[in-house]
């Protein structure tokens, strides 16, 4: 029987929710006629809002399962389709008595609560790091969906396009100014922090040899970061100061951008989405997660036996970053400025 109503539990992460989008597209396709409303963080409706592939954003405060069960209750959806590994993601589905419940089971718990459970990947026995967009197309394969690309998918709101542009002037930055997005910030932990004099003598470097304009762009809480970046700075730079950008709003900001310079964050994936070149400092975590749509990227590591170890904060020295250096940066800029 085909699904009426669809609920789709998106990834806390950025960059994990855009690396969703390629399974909603394949999900929307193989159910034209199905209402599909997706929950997450509060803050991801503005990523992911404009794109045809669902019909509406339930946002999840992390309220308590019980309310979460009685709004699930309320949408009568005849199909879960959970992106999140956690119990917590399929519990309240389970106790809102959604019929069928699809999603990876990593333990025994997880997978009681579902009625399709995949196996996460493997290889001779052992777990294995595969593409996050082939992982979300896994589960949407399960349900009979066929693919429908893997390109990511993101749209930008022309008001709020127009509107950064606007307050982009009233800060200097004039129209035809090439801008050098910086994002150098980490929600996961200041493992994937690359140091700010290194971000400092990149930006300088690419100011001076590009003509770029470093425009920082911190998260929430991030802003002490980028004034430090900034202030170690020669060149002319630009801190994107209180209030900090929306995610609609940095989608924007990207979609403006010559180049993007972050961390491996979720805005790396939202340059992927709208086509933009970056250039991605990696540490703590596996590549082999996010090795996809590589013809805009330049992802820099340096091979150090302790990476990739996935801690939030480093236990030694953290050398997988301290070590990259700025020169490389610039001249992996350079190739994709070319």
């Amino acid at each position: 029987m085909q699904p009426r109503r669809i609920l789709v539990r998106l990834p806390s992460w950025v960059g994990d929710a855009v690396m969703a989008t390629p399974a909603l597209r394949a999900l929307r396709a193989a159910h034209p006629g199905a209402w599909i409303g997706v929950e997450g963080r509060p803050a991801l409706a503005g990523l992911l809002a404009g794109l045809a592939s669902f019909d509406a954003f339930l946002p999840d405060a992390s309220r308590s399962t019980f309310a979460r069960v009685r709004s699930l209750r309320a949408l009568q959806a005849d199909l879960a389709v959970l992106f999140p590994d956690s119990p917590r993601a399929a519990l309240a589905p389970f106790l809102a008595g959604i019929p069928r419940r699809a999603g990876y089971a990593r333990d025994p718990l997880r997978r009681f609560l579902l009625t399709d459970a995949l196996e996460p990947p493997r290889a001779a026995g052992r777990r294995v790091p595969i593409s996050m967009i082939e992982r979300y197309l896994r589960v949407t394969s399960r349900l009979g969906c066929p693919e429908r690309g893997t390109q990511l998918e993101l749209r930008v709101d022309p008001e709020i396009a127009e509107a950064v542009a606007k307050d982009l002037a009233r800060r200097g930055v004039g129209e035809s100014e090439r801008v050098l997005l910086v994002t150098p910030g980490a929600a996961f932990g200041s493992s994937k922090l690359w140091p700010p004099s290194h971000f400092a003598r990149a930006c300088d470097a690419l100011a001076r040899g590009h003509g770029l304009l470093p425009v920082l762009a911190p998260a929430p809480g991030e802003l002490a970061i980028a004034r430090d970046v900034a202030a170690r700075m020669s060149q002319r730079s630009l801190v994107l100061a209180r209030p900090e950008a929306t995610l609609a709003e940095l989608k924007a900001l990207v979609a403006r951008a010559s180049l993007l310079l972050t961390n491996d964050t979720g805005p790396r994936q939202i340059a992927v989405a709208l086509d933009r070149p970056c250039v991605v400092l990696m540490g703590p975590t596996d590549p082999r997660h996010t090795a996809h749509h590589l013809e805009r990227q330049r992802v820099l590591r340096e091979d150090v036996a302790c990476s990739p170890c996935h801690h939030r904060r480093c236990p030694i020295d953290h050398r997988c970053m301290t070590r990259l250096a700025p020169e490389r940066v610039v001249a992996a800029a350079a190739e994709l400025l070319a």
